[in-house]
């Protein structure tokens, strides 16, 4: 049965037979002393039983329970203490393995008994807080010991006799007595450690889904790992959110203090590490469990005089690691030099866990309410800058005025103006580098700076080496844009125009013979925000009745499809062209609607990287 409840944990530990002692001598009673504090009955874990075979059986499962809120979670993890199991009394019942020994005596005739840590004999029929007979160890006794976590806990003892066959047969029963209340012993002091840290990472895990703040669920991490392992004193220590590792160097300057008990604030504030080039955060990092079992002597260990002086004999050290970045170390330590057991290790390591999944969660809590606060603000942003174009377009006799404009963010580069200055009907088209809040942001001065100086004067080529200028003056390197700007006068139709490096615009005409043609308008001139005092020259064309002037961005020619190719310039000629053959009467809207829906024909939904703007331009 024994192996069936060591192989129901998962493992089987301590199955080699128990190695006996042979006692020459009085044995001190005192021996095997061990921390005896505890917060939980000793009976945590297992329950009586009237079963002769095994005098031990597993607790049945905790009936389901509510979750708790922040107040309960905090204190029920501050309030429970992991069994140690260090006497066998921790794992006693109904003394059925006293009993079986005294059944062994009555068989062989050789004294077989039970003893505890303190090799006080446990008869049969004693209970479990009872003190146990003062009596020495025989000499020539052999003595088998029974150890959980390489710590004794007690012993079967066969008293010395007769040698021959039958005692060899009670030395071999007491030898699998003790194998066997090893073996059970273990399992429960297995299961025991399993359920403290199933319970503590239960009430962390309801703190963490109700999206507490970060420092309750620290705070009440280290007081659950304090407890459980009856440690005198801990703290949590985090890395900055951008931080890849710790930095380099003998000082802590990098972390930031999150939680503290009973540490003083001269510990505390001292940036030297507690191991020499912080070896042991940086293993701790590396996902080991860190641990020094006597401070003052550990050579791994800075500075051993400050650690005698802050009263702190050993020391414990887990990693917070959340999908493989480092988020900071759990550091608790004991008062006094204690050797830590491979079951302490793995519950502190899965509360450094879940306090660093508590971490990472308010961070991404916090970063998701800035970023629903910068969208926020991008879209505001967004209707101011949809503001800044015309709302309406000015009405000029013999001229039929269309525009859109469709950005690819909340803020776009591109912009657009059409206005009246000195009798004359001004269009303006641009695009600056870039996109986003920068780009929107310049886009704003451009288009503000270009309507000044036209408004000032009617030079065109004056306005733009000006707005240039101004560019250049109060921009960086990488800041430019390209923009095209005409004037037409409604009683002539003369067009004038400068471009800085804009996309040229496409002028449509039917010939004689009814057939619809284009031409793009050439001119010179750099972008603008390059190089202080270009030269932008002016260029003319006559306009005739029933000529469709598109002036447009780059966006409308750089869409793409879902295959990743270009609308490019051709189609968008061909679907003018085709448009006007079909329905020589448009207006200009209806050929900006054309446009644009031969756009959304080709690119699909495709999100597409780069503002889309047009005006378009007919002469009646």
């Amino acid at each position: 049965m024994a192996r069936r409840m060591c192989r129901s944990v998962g493992r089987r530990r301590c199955c080699s037979p128990t190695s006996a002692t042979r006692i020459s001598g009085p044995r001190s009673s005192a021996r095997g002393s061990t921390r005896t504090s505890r917060l939980e009955p000793k009976t945590t874990g297992v329950s009586r039983t009237s079963s002769v075979r095994s005098g031990w059986r597993r607790t049945p499962p905790a009936p389901a329970r509510k979750p708790l809120d922040m107040s309960e979670a905090a204190d029920a993890a501050e309030t429970r203490s992991l069994p140690k199991g260090a006497s066998i009394r921790d794992y006693w019942t109904d003394g059925s393995i006293s009993a079986l020994c005294a059944v062994l005596t009555e068989l062989s005739g050789v004294t077989i008994e039970l003893r505890d840590e303190k090799d006080r004999v446990l008869p049969p029929g004693m209970s479990a807080d009872e003190p146990g007979v003062e009596t020495p160890v025989p000499p020539g006794a052999v003595l088998f010991p029974i150890e959980v976590e390489e710590q004794r806990i007690g012993s079967v003892v066969v008293h010395p006799g007769r040698e021959g066959a039958t005692r060899d047969i009670a030395v071999r029963a007491a030898r699998l007595v003790a194998s066997a209340a090893r073996e059970i012993c273990t399992d429960v002091s297995e299961l025991r450690h399993r359920v403290a840290e199933i319970d503590s990472l239960y009430q962390l895990s309801a703190m963490l889904v109700r999206g507490g703040k970060a420092e309750d669920t620290l705070a009440a991490a280290l007081r659950s790992a304090l407890n459980l392992l009856e440690l005198h004193a801990g703290s949590i220590m985090l890395l900055p959110e951008d931080a890849d590792g710790l930095a380099k160097g003998e000082s802590e300057a990098d972390l930031e203090r999150s939680v503290a008990i009973n540490l003083s604030e001269a510990w505390l504030s001292n940036p030297l590490p507690l191991s020499k080039d912080r070896e042991f955060d940086r293993r701790a990092l590396n996902g080991e469990v860190v641990v020094s079992e006597d401070l003052s002597t550990d050579p791994r260990v800075l500075l051993p005089e400050q650690c005698v002086a802050e009263g702190l004999g050993s020391f414990m050290c887990a990693g917070m690691v959340f999908d493989g970045r480092p988020i900071g170390v759990i550091r608790v330590y004991d008062r006094e030099k204690r050797e830590f057991t491979r079951s302490e290790r793995r519950l502190l390591r899965s509360i450094g866990q879940s306090a660093a999944a508590s971490v990472e969660q308010a961070r991404l809590i916090k970063l998701r309410a800035r970023e629903r606060r910068t969208q926020r603000a991008l879209r505001i942003a967004g209707t101011v800058q949809q503001r800044m174009l015309p709302v309406t377009v000015p009405t000029v006799p013999g001229i039929d005025l269309a525009a859109r404009y469709r950005p690819s963010f909340e803020i776009g580069g591109d912009f657009y103006d059409l206005f009246v200055a000195h009798d004359r009907l001004v269009v303006v088209a641009g695009d600056v580098v870039g996109k986003g809040v920068a780009a929107g942001l310049l886009m704003s001065a451009v288009r503000a700076t270009m309507r000044a100086y036209a408004e000032l004067s009617d030079d065109l080529e004056l306005v733009m080496a000006r707005t240039n200028d101004a560019l250049c003056r109060d921009t960086t390197v990488n800041e430019f844009a390209t923009a095209w700007m005409g004037s037409i006068d409604p009683g002539t139709r003369e067009l004038r125009y400068v471009s800085a490096g804009h996309d040229r615009p496409a002028l449509f005409r039917a010939n004689a013979d009814g057939v619809w043609e284009h031409e793009l308008l050439e001119a010179g001139g750099l972008v603008a925000g390059v190089q202080p005092g270009e030269v932008y020259p002016l260029e003319r064309r006559t306009l005739r009745p029933g000529d469709v002037l598109l002036v447009f961005t780059d966006g409308i020619t750089d869409a793409l499809s879902f295959a990743g190719e270009r609308f490019g310039r051709s189609r968008l000629l061909a679907c003018v062209t085709e448009f006007l053959r079909a329905e020589p009467d448009a207006t200009a809207s209806a050929i900006v609607d054309r446009v644009f829906w031969a756009i959304r024909q080709f690119s699909g939904l495709r999100q597409q990287a780069d503002d889309e703007t047009m005006v378009v331009l007919r002469v009646y």
